[in-house]
């Protein structure tokens, strides 16, 4: 367990080394250790932000030096806290982590695939075969990132991984779900992205008016669900 500081009002967390040698027990031990610092409720803490292997803390650093003892920064007083705290933090059963199930209608058909026939160059699969697997698939939330909202999903089928597209496109639709290497994801808002885009959901994943403003968080579980075209209309008034 390292704490290192991120500027001066933030601090990181690194729980794990690596990520992709075992993806369910990182996430979870990240998980685990955002919990604790959650149900710590230092002082000062306004927000914790979990990523593959780290837990990002953003605080206060006025608040926190009023509460820390004399001679020590708000950072120095934070990480000796932290470090007592997270010390016993995989005592948490990975049973008891906290996991939401989430269904995602998409429409796979081909106005919103441009890059389907792309991955099935690649993978040597029909455009069907790359449907059944990439809705057959349970998927993990890893973290959010990119734009607001966006989910890095782990957990794709190895036989889809596809490299991201060499030119990046200058406009994504928003609801667009794409494949980039061996994860799978989808864009919130409509911006510049470079993934291979096999899908649409109609599912808003990011509305600033509320609270919490996304749809997924990280340790939620997915499904994608193929729908077809006048039920992603349906879905989208």
């Amino acid at each position: 367990m390292e704490v290192i500081p991120l500027g001066d009002c933030a601090l990181i967390v690194r729980v794990r080394e690596r990520f992709d040698d075992a993806p369910v027990e990182a996430l979870n031990a990240v998980l685990q250790v955002r919990r604790r610092l959650e149900e710590a409720r230092l002082p000062g803490v306004i927000e914790t932000a979990p990523a593959y292997t780290t837990v990002a803390l953003f605080y206060d650093a006025i608040q926190v030096f009023a509460a820390g003892g004399k001679g020590e920064s708000p950072f120095d007083w934070l990480a000796h806290r932290i470090q007592e705290i997270v010390a016993n933090a995989e005592e948490i059963p990975g049973y008891q982590i906290e996991t939401r199930m989430m269904e995602v209608p998409v429409c796979y058909e081909s106005e919103f695939a441009p890059d389907l026939d792309d991955v099935a160059r690649h993978t040597r699969l029909t455009a069907r075969e790359i449907v059944h697997l990439h809705s057959g698939t349970e998927y993990r939330v890893n973290c959010l990132g990119f734009t607001p909202g966006f989910p890095f999903l782990s957990g794709l089928p190895k036989e889809l991984a596809t490299p991201r597209r060499a030119v990046p496109r200058k406009e994504i639709p928003a609801g667009a779900v794409a494949i980039g290497g061996a994860q799978t994801g989808i864009y919130p808002m409509k911006s510049p992205g470079g993934w291979n885009v096999i899908g649409r959901t109609p599912l808003r994943l990011f509305d600033s008016a509320k609270d919490p403003p996304v749809l997924l968080c990280a340790g939620d579980r997915v499904r994608f669900r193929m729908i077809t075209r006048p039920e992603f209309e349906a879905l989208k008034r």
